[in-house]
This record gives structure tokens, C-alpha cells and sequence, in this order.
């Protein structure tokens, strides 16, 4: 399904530079591809640092762990 939007002649003009510094096709491809540049999650690498304090991973899983010894 097509839609039509109407922007500014500024905002026209970005989606030009932008259509063709990222080689794309057509202004649709060229959101798409900058928004999901944009709300790409972050690396999760570390995200545990705040549970774990300053404990290392070894004794954090070794608090965790229950009476059978598992986790």
C-alpha cells in the first residue's frame, strides 16, 4: 500500500542526501534503513554488572545456586 506524506523542501532535500549516501532505492527503503539504524538495542556485553556487583560471575552463580546444587 502506498502513501503519500507531505514534507518541507528541507526535509525532501535530507531524504535526497540521505537516498543516496546509503545507495538505496526509494525514500521508503531509505527510513527504513536509517530508523532501524536508530533503534538498534545496544550491546547487552555487561548487563549483569549491575546484579553482580563487585562479586566475579564464579560466586555470583555459586550464591545462586540451591540446596540440590542447581541453578
Amino acid at each position: 500500500m502506498k502513501t503519500t506524506i507531505q514534507v518541507s523542501e528541507r526535509t525532501l532535500a535530507l531524504l535526497k542526501k540521505l537516498k543516496e549516501e546509503t545507495k538505496t532505492s526509494s525514500y521508503d527503503e531509505t527510513i527504513n534503513r536509517i530508523a532501524l539504524q536508530r533503534t538498534k538495542q545496544k550491546s547487552m556485553g555487561g548487563s549483569l554488572k549491575k546484579y553482580l556487583g563487585k562479586q566475579s560471575l564464579k560466586e555470583f552463580l555459586e550464591n545462586i545456586r540451591d540446596e540440590n546444587d542447581r541453578y
